[in-house]
């Protein structure tokens, strides 16, 4: 791997090389769950709702821990705290790989998810250690070989899983994890820590947004069964109730809380994460949905793909994802941030009633995934960077984390809700759900996506150039 950088300070290339190779490894950690879903359901016996409460749980867990590894990093140095993230990663990883249940591969997932908090601590390191001409290449790309590992990973799970077992498809990544890390904790220089942070982490704010996630994943999972069993209902929208009612009363007592709630009063803040949150929405239902038609046998009424094809086929949505970052910054310098996210709600809404619609030759869904994919990475960008510009310096990180968790809480809900139609649309004694359970979802997640079109009309023209 080469790395254009001119005179490195206080950081080599064999350092930056070993950083490249750790968000490599992580990136093919990272997807291997999403192409092999319908296999890992079929060997574990898993529901759809148990299948997307899998696919979900890295990623809570990622939301959760990047903001505490971020403070950490400045804290503490970023080589010191990325290194024992990385062990974290590494033991789930290979938790995942011996595990022989679904409550042991949850359990693991949990653990993996660290890995989201890698990549900030990453740039802190190079941040700390070149000057910003060359910092900013560095995390170039490192970003993209991140997103580089997960495109390998996407392509490579399905043949392991297949040639191998599943538990290699986890094993094989781990190794590399642990490799990279070995051989950054030896190559990269120690960074010296930044001052102290009297406010300290929010704790309890980070414990009961835990409960509250887990608790609305959870109940979402067990929503098929929940309308027989009305005390379990209420005990869960009670607890969840709760954890609500606790987390806001913490947040806003906190000397530094982990999501600044009166920020969310701010109608450019509010409108920007009900934005993330539907949009979010709507790329979790092709992102689950799609993986699972493609699985479905064709004897009823899907193409019967194995892990290695479902892989291929959600390679160019990958790609797309890749794409949509740089056109949408172009975008949003040329026409205004308003204008990118119009047109990519409007493209995505399109892709999901048509997949609705027409479903049947494979191309129809590996085109629709693309366009879902390419025109989420367009309203997000743009949201991001459209937020970040739009307040204070001093309020860029808050700000970010709101759209961080609306944006988890979104994907999740969307998973969620999906696994619970196809879990309610499968008949007694079968595993394979209606073909309108499909149709149902994407038609659900078409519809919330383009009402949000509305939020999109009532933002003011000052908000238009402010990416």
């Amino acid at each position: 791997m080469t790395m254009a950088l001119a005179s490195p300070v206080g950081i080599k290339k064999p350092a930056l090389a070993a950083l490249g190779m750790l968000a490599l490894a992580t990136g093919a950690l990272e997807s291997v769950v999403t192409p092999t879903l319908p296999l890992l359901q079929r060997e574990l016996d898993m529901s759809p709702a148990e299948g997307a409460l899998l696919s979900i749980m890295l990623l809570i867990t990622g939301a959760l821990i990047t903001p505490v590894a971020g403070k950490f990093g400045d804290r503490y140095g970023g080589k010191k705290v990325l290194i024992r993230l990385m062990a974290v990663v590494s033991v789930g990883g290979t938790v995942s790989s011996l595990a022989p249940n679904l409550p042991v591969l949850l359990l693991g997932q949990v653990l993996q998810g660290a890995m989201v908090g890698a990549l900030p601590l990453s740039f802190i390191v190079v941040r700390k250690h070149l000057p910003a001409g060359d910092s900013k290449v560095a995390i170039g790309v490192v970003s993209g070989l991140f997103v580089g590992g997960g495109m390998a990973g996407t392509l490579s799970a399905g043949p392991v899983a297949e040639g191998l077992s599943r538990h290699w498809m986890f094993a094989l990544p781990t190794l590399a994890v642990i490799g990279s890390t070995l051989l950054v904790h030896r190559l990269l220089p120690a960074d010296p820590p930044g001052r102290s942070d009297d406010a300290g982490v929010d704790w309890p704010g980070l414990a009961l947004l835990s409960g509250m996630l887990i608790t609305l994943m959870l109940g979402l999972a067990l929503a098929p069964d929940l309308g027989a069993q009305p005390l379990l209902l209420v005990a869960v929208v009670v607890l969840l109730a709760g954890f609500v009612a606790g987390w806001i009363a913490v947040e806003r007592r906190a000397v530094a809380p982990m999501v600044d709630l009166a920020m969310l009063t701010r109608p450019g803040m509010w409108k920007s994460c009900v934005l993330t949150f539907v949009i979010c929405i709507g790329t979790s239902v092709a992102v689950y949905l799609v993986p699972q038609l493609f699985a479905v046998s064709e004897d009823a009424y899907g193409f019967g793909a194995s892990a290695t094809e479902t892989g291929f086929f959600l390679l160019p949505g990958a790609v797309a994802a890749s794409l949509a970052g740089p056109l949408s910054g172009i975008g949003a310098r040329r026409f205004g941030s308003r204008a990118v996210v119009t047109a990519g709600i409007v493209m995505m809404a399109c892709a999901l009633v048509a997949l609705a619609l027409v479903h049947t030759q494979i191309w129809h869904l590996i085109i629709g995934k693309m366009l879902v994919a390419l025109a989420n990475g367009l309203c997000v960008t743009a949201m991001v960077s459209s937020t970040a510009t739009s307040v204070d310096e001093s309020d860029t990180g808050i700000a970010t984390s709101l759209i961080l968790v609306t944006r988890v809480i979104g994907y999740a809900v969307g998973v969620q809700v999906s696994g619970a139609i196809l879990t309610a649309g499968t008949p007694s004694g079968s595993d394979v759900p209606a073909e309108s359970s499909f149709v149902t979802g994407f038609v659900m997640a078409g519809v919330v996506t383009a009402l949000s079109l509305l939020v999109v009309r009532s933002m003011g023209k000052r908000e238009k150039h402010t990416a």
